[in-house]
């Protein structure tokens, strides 16, 4: 199956590991070109050369209001056109109600609410007939995962935005999609089945509520995520994908 991804400029923010980068390996490898971006420049230097000519580095902090704009003109600059942006931000802090900070919540309400609602709206207002926004949020859009608070309470309202911006830009033939991980093998998640003290006793009873029967990887993520983005799912907008193994029970 053709996705129709040749030549396609798309930004990847947090690109440089985990569901971003594999992502952006994945559009590349369907033909497309993509501006990688990181927080730390040198590592999405690193991210970007390890995926070949077709990828540009931009380091770049979502929490920066001037960085939407930057990465528009730098999609434009390096490749001629723009046609999609995949929004990934790294997870926010851990913790229940009672140990999270107010400055835990203004820094996450700043880099992964804010900083995800800016991206999108100036994407919408670049993008025309055949673009699309794509957000990576989690299963907790659906149904909180403990020890999580921030991000139980940020996702489903990033959900909200995305399909409230899905029914806005639709008449352009603009897109707007979300992509809902669970227990995907990444960093992030190897890190959160640590902080429970016994992170093999963890993955095993997490693994054992998935009908799959295991952690998915990067690269189910990233052909998922490529497809959505494509010109292949043109009819598919305002939906959340789950990408979970089945971990979700409802419809």
């Amino acid at each position: 199956m053709d996705l129709g991804l040749r030549d396609r400029v798309y930004v990847v923010t947090g690109a440089t590991r985990g569901l971003g980068h594999a992502t952006a390996r994945e559009l590349v490898d369907e033909g497309a070109k993509v501006i990688v971006t990181g927080r730390d420049a040198a590592r999405a230097a690193r991210a970007a050369a390890s995926l070949g000519p077709n990828a540009v580095a931009l380091g770049a902090d979502n929490s920066d209001p001037a960085v939407a704009g930057k990465l528009v003109c730098a999609a434009r600059e390096h490749f001629g056109r723009f046609d999609g942006m995949l929004i990934s931000v790294g997870g926010p802090a851990a913790g229940t109600t009672a140990q999270n900070t107010d400055e835990d919540w203004s820094a996450a309400i700043e880099s992964v609410f804010l900083g995800a609602v800016r991206l999108a709206r100036t994407a919408a207002a670049e993008l025309g007939e055949g673009g699309v926004i794509g957000f990576v949020l989690s299963a907790s859009v659906y149904e909180p995962i403990p020890g999580l608070t921030i991000s139980n309470s940020l996702r489903p309202g990033l959900a909200g935005f995305a399909k409230s911006l899905s029914v806005e830009v639709g008449p352009r033939g603009v897109r707007v999609v979300g992509l809902l991980p669970a227990r995907i093998d990444t960093d992030r998640v190897r890190e959160l089945d640590a902080l429970t003290g016994d992170a093999a006793a963890a993955r095993a009873a997490n693994e054992a509520q998935i009908p799959l029967g295991r952690y998915g990887n990067a690269e189910e993520f990233g052909r998922a995520a490529a497809f959505l983005l494509s010109p292949a799912a043109s009819y598919l907008t305002g939906v959340m994908l789950p990408v979970d193994g089945g971990f979700r029970h409802g419809f």
